[in-house]
């Protein structure tokens, strides 16, 4: 892992480039193909993971693994934006799996930890949200047992 460096807290990574922004990433990207450089690569999918878009999210988390493979002093910033890449696609297990890695690193990581409380709170508001879902489902099928039952 190289030194720690200065990331974005989560809710600032969350702010989208611009369409003529992330073209320039993308030109780059399409300049240097097939040998692009780990820079213009790790930029690129940064820009992507920062995009509005599930196609472009998913794009950039497929360059960042590329990019944690292949280059071990990137490791520390690949996996905070996949792991936001996942917590942007709702795929919160994934998300934290690679937060806890990051912070297995750098306990004290104030981007992984911003990052890890909103997994934690979007988790919990759908855990919230998916019991009070099924505790209606379960009560409108009692309802319908019983007006079934009476007939």
């Amino acid at each position: 892992m190289s030194a720690p460096s200065t990331l974005p807290l989560a809710v600032d990574a969350e702010t989208p480039l611009s369409r003529p922004e992330l073209d320039v990433l993308r030109r780059q990207f399409d300049r240097e193909s097939p040998n692009v450089t780990v820079q213009t690569k790790f930029n690129y999918a940064w820009g992507l993971v920062k995009s509005n878009y599930r196609k472009d999210q998913e794009k950039g988390i497929t360059l960042l693994l590329e990019v944690h493979q292949e280059a071990p002093n990137r490791q520390r910033e690949c996996l905070y934006y996949i792991a936001l890449g996942f917590y942007k696609l709702g795929n919160y297990a994934e998300a934290r799996r690679f937060n806890q890695a990051l912070l297995a690193y750098e306990p004290k990581n104030e981007q992984a930890l911003s990052l890890g409380e909103l997994i934690d709170k979007k988790v919990s508001k759908d855990g919230i949200l998916g019991l009070a879902l099924l505790g209606a489902s379960v009560a409108v099928g009692a309802i319908l047992v019983g007006f079934l039952r009476r007939k």
